[in-house]
Formats: C-alpha cells, sequence, structure tokens
C-alpha cells in the first residue's frame, strides 16, 4: 500500500550528517519525500511509499547514523503527497 508519513526526530540531529544519511537510506527504500532541520533542532522527515518501506525507515530513523543521538521519533500518517525524490532543505 501507497502511503506518506511524517515524522519528527529529536535529539543530536543536526550537524551529523543526519539528513544526507536519511536521504541515501530513503533512496535505498525507493521513498520519496524530504528531510529538513527545524528551527528547535529536530529533523523532520516525509517519507512517501510502499508501507513496509516505510516502517523501514523509521525503524531506521530511530538510531540515525552513527554521529547521531536520537532520543525520540514522533509520526504519523499523513495524506499522500507526490515527490519526484527525496530532497534534503
Amino acid at each position: 500500500m501507497m502511503m506518506c508519513c511524517l515524522a519528527n526526530v529529536s535529539g543530536k540531529v543536526q550537524g551529523v550528517f543526519f539528513r544526507a544519511s536519511c536521504q541515501q537510506v530513503a533512496i535505498d527504500f525507493q521513498l520519496s519525500g524530504y528531510a529538513k532541520n527545524l528551527s528547535d533542532g529536530d529533523v523532520q522527515v516525509l517519507m512517501c511509499g510502499e508501507e513496509e518501506n516505510i516502517n523501514k525507515m523509521l525503524a531506521w530513523l530511530e538510531e540515525g547514523p552513527e554521529q547521531a543521538e536520537v532520543s525520540a521519533v514522533q509520526h504519523s500518517d499523513v495524506p499522500w503527497q507526490d515527490h519526484n525524490h527525496f530532497s534534503i532543505g
């Protein structure tokens, strides 16, 4: 089933290559969407694609790249958004 999920990742997630790593993992899982820094220090991640791959991405977000220290991931399903690729902003 195709779907979109929006996640906010908290912790030490800015300045540790979190968004770039997230982009590569999303591409590996054939997801579109984006990862962007928020002003409060969190990273927001929109993932669109197959439900199974979104679940894999959510599991990855719980750990993040080696340099990150993820303290929480909050996520919810959102209406479908059509993205051509996975971007970082």
